[in-house]
């Protein structure tokens, strides 16, 4: 949906340096030192390749990508895609297969993190690194989130210009620093670095009220490293042993 000429300019005049999804571009910027040509990359959750932040084909060696749809075999950033079979989980790789495994927006739809981070841990190679970017589940959306239906979740993101089918379920039951401390322990990974960043308020660029509102929370939460647990978007780094 195109934005109105107010928020246009409120963009500009409050969040310049931004770009449309500017969190996958933060974490891109994570990824890429970590990706090289001599690198095999599994993106956990790929689905179509609507993200182009995503796109390391071309400078990883080999880029894999599963997800339960298959839309996944549209994705043009794969060199293979794969279906991930629900709800056994096991992801269709050997042991030891890739050096970086990364999620983006795919914690917050996981139901049984502790199947999914052993599984991750099982295709690392030893040193191997997982990545993921989620909505911190004590931000005001994953909050409003879970107390409202997917069929709400849609009409909202809808207005947002994302497609219905790219809309899922959500669960939040590993978007927490909190969260990815446990289970990376109980799968024998070790947490190399959490953040929690806050920054244009996406979900709230409807109007001249509400993004005001938004932009006096993200001045607030920015303010001081006191309000960092409820700020919007976690990425972790996680290593196998």
């Amino acid at each position: 949906m195109a934005k109105s000429a107010t928020v246009l300019n409120l963009d500009k005049r409050w969040y310049s340096a931004y770009e449309p999804n500017w969190d996958n571009r933060f974490f891109r910027e994570l990824l890429l030192p970590a990706i090289d040509s001599t690198k095999t990359v599994l993106d956990y959750g790929a689905g179509r390749g609507h993200v182009p932040h995503m796109n390391f084909k071309g400078i990883a060696k080999f880029v894999a990508g599963i997800d339960p749809d298959k839309a996944v075999f549209e994705n043009p950033y794969l060199d293979e895609a794969k279906v991930l079979e629900l709800p056994a989980g096991i992801i269709p790789y050997p042991d030891a297969t890739f050096d970086i495994v990364f999620a983006d927006n795919v914690m917050e739809h996981i139901e049984h993190p502790d199947t999914v981070f052993h599984e991750i841990a099982r295709v690392l190679k030893p040193g191997g690194r997982f990545f993921a970017k989620t909505p911190n589940k004590w931000h005001y959306v994953p909050l409003i989130a879970r107390c409202t239906p997917t069929w709400f979740h849609k009409a909202v993101n809808k207005r947002r210009g994302r497609e219905e089918h790219d809309t899922f379920p959500t669960c939040y039951a590993c978007n927490s620093p909190a969260d990815v401390r446990k289970y990376a322990a109980r799968s024998g990974l070790r947490v190399v670095q959490t953040s929690v960043i806050e920054g244009r308020p996406e979900y709230l660029r409807f109007n001249a009220l509400t993004y005001f509102c938004g932009f006096l929370f993200e001045r607030l939460v920015n303010s001081t490293t006191l309000f960092q647990p409820i700020r919007c978007v976690l990425m972790f780094e996680v290593q196998k042993p």
